[in-house]
């Protein structure tokens, strides 16, 4: 986000990951089977529908509300296949310091909820710090960093906790970063994005959250971000389908599956 008078997120530091010793070859089989298992999640998730809510505060110096954005929107498919995204509501936003950027835009879509594939993977630096527990599921603790900043792309930066039995990333905690063009105030928030899981197989986004202060040049600005993924349905389609491509054979009709409306951190079922 940028200033107008402009978004990082202001979350718990990371809890001390428990030391585990495990060799470098044991370390690098955790991070290519949790890649792969992502990459099956990747693949999966683009296979439902889902409702998307976002909501972004200004607060004043005594934490107090005084602007807020909000969008609803709905992750489908048209009928023809392609997949796309319908607001379903989006109130006149109230920032006054603020504003959305393009930037902000990418975060929101790729990297809060962030997935790491091994397509991807080879772009970050994995550092192993330690085994803890979330909400007493056993996890895998990884520092994660981009290795290159390309124009144009947004990566995470941060550290993911990844489920020890399913190879999955349960939680994120980090922020956006990327090349920002010379004389751009433009700051991102620390945010944390937990993970719940739907279908009882895969790890899906279901909540993010930010509280932080940006510092701007024309001074600090608290701000306060929600975003909520749920209502989970399972779209059936013998093709991969991605965002914005059309698919090669009819779809045929959704199938419901549990809907995600716990607040984070969930448990294993």
């Amino acid at each position: 986000m940028k200033a107008l008078f402009l978004l990082t997120l202001g979350a718990a530091a990371l809890a001390g990951a428990t030391g585990e010793e495990l060799t470098q070859a044991q370390i690098d089989d955790i991070i290519q089977k949790f890649a792969s298992k992502e990459t099956e999640f990747a693949r999966a998730r683009e296979n439902y529908t889902y409702r998307q809510t976002v909501r972004i505060q200004e607060l004043d110096e005594g934490g107090a509300p005084r602007g807020k954005h909000e969008m609803v929107s709905d992750i489908i498919f048209s009928p023809d296949g392609k997949r796309t995204e319908r607001v379903v509501r989006a109130p006149v936003s109230t920032l006054r310091n603020i504003q959305l950027t393009p930037e902000d835009e990418q975060d929101l879509r790729n990297v809060q909820p962030f997935v790491l594939t091994s397509e991807d993977i080879s772009k970050y630096y994995v550092r192993y710090l330690g085994k803890e527990k979330l909400d007493e599921i056993p996890c895998y603790a990884f520092a994660v960093k981009p290795k290159k900043l390309e124009p144009g792309q947004r990566y995470f930066q941060g550290i993911v906790w990844v489920d020890d039995r399913d190879l999955q990333i349960v939680k994120s905690y980090g922020r956006g970063v990327g090349l920002i063009k010379k004389g751009t105030d433009n700051q991102f928030p620390k945010f944390e994005t937990y993970r719940e899981q739907i279908d009882g197989k895969y790890w899906f986004p279901t909540y993010t959250v930010a509280n932080d202060t940006l510092m701007f040049q024309s001074g600090p600005q608290r701000i306060k971000l929600n975003v909520r993924y749920e209502d989970y349905k399972q779209f059936k389609s013998d093709v991969k389908i991605t965002f914005g491509d059309e698919a090669t054979t009819p779809p045929t009709a959704p199938s419901s599956t549990s809907p995600s409306s716990a607040p984070p951190p969930a448990k294993k079922p």
